[in-house]
């Protein structure tokens, strides 16, 4: 759990991250071995969810080894599906990550979302909806890692 008093914007009891698959811990469909640790390093404090429409087919086999839940979500209807999600989990116990326009209501609906820019780019949609905005998903793991940077971010 993260577990944070940030002055003037509020306590956080997160217990659950969720992220985007594409463009936000993976790249052309692809996880480093980098991202993959600190995946796993995180998990051992928080449940991790993953959300994808799968576009490269390869989620689950490049997931396999870290032990974190994947859902595979509508190609059609993934905004509504991951927004479902979030709410499903509490939102006010969720820290939502991801790059791309069908993530702005799931980014919008959790306590904390952030917005990764990333080789991929982000919508601009989303951008403008999100709690934070880091440079790589490298920089949003870490930040969760190390969570005073999250207070320092959100402090007022």
């Amino acid at each position: 759990m993260i577990k944070i008093n940030i002055p003037s914007y509020g306590e956080l009891n997160i217990s659950h991250l969720v992220f985007d698959y594409n463009g936000t811990i993976a790249v052309d469909g692809k996880i480093s071995d980098n991202v993959k640790g600190k995946l796993k390093l995180l998990k051992k404090e928080i449940d991790i969810h993953i959300l994808t429409a799968d576009t490269y087919g390869n989620a689950r086999e490049n997931l396999k080894e870290i032990d974190v839940d994947l859902h595979i979500i509508s190609k059609e209807n993934g905004t509504q599906d991951k927004v479902n999600f979030i709410k499903g989990l509490g939102s006010n116990n969720v820290i939502a990550i991801g790059n791309g326009n069908n993530d702005v209501l799931m980014i919008k609906e959790a306590r904390v979302g952030i917005c990764i820019v990333g080789k991929e780019g982000c919508s601009s949609k989303l951008l403008l909806n999100s709690d934070i905005v880091v440079n790589s998903i490298n920089d949003c793991l870490n930040m969760l890692i190390n969570t005073n940077r999250l207070k320092a971010t959100l402090r007022k």
